[in-house]
């Protein structure tokens, strides 16, 4: 299998990761499921937090997946990876289990990989002046 086609296959398979990822967890944020109301008041931030997050993660699935607009796939991805960073450090601050780590980690991993990856269709053109 060539290189490309092997890089647009793992490209999409993070990228729908990703976004299945993002969505479910901006559902449950939407809706302030209880356990998600407990556990960010438990990581110090307030309750309001939960529909900015998940209205955001929304909005940057839509940039994600939809052709063209590559600078807004630039800050879709910048905010995944901001995002699942602050959720790293914030459980690792309250002490929370290892276990809590995984969902972020996962996150900014499969964010990596699909903007590394991202076909040249979804890159930002850079001109040399």
């Amino acid at each position: 299998m060539k290189k490309a086609k092997r890089n647009k296959i793992i490209y999409w398979i993070a990228t729908l990761w990703l976004s299945l990822g993002m969505v479910s967890t901006g559902i449950v944020q939407l809706i302030k499921m209880e356990e998600e109301v407990d556990k960010i008041t438990q990581l110090g931030y307030p309750e309001y937090f939960l529909p900015l997050l998940g209205v955001w993660k929304m909005l940057g699935v839509i940039a994600v997946l939809l052709p063209k607009f590559p600078l807004l796939k630039e800050w879709a991805y910048a905010g995944f990876f901001f995002a699942m960073s602050g959720a790293v450090i914030s459980h690792l601050v309250v002490r929370d289990p290892a276990i809590e780590l995984f969902g972020p980690i996962l996150l900014i991993v499969l964010t990596v990989v699909s903007w590394y990856l991202r076909p040249e269709s979804r890159k930002i053109i850079s001109v040399n002046l």
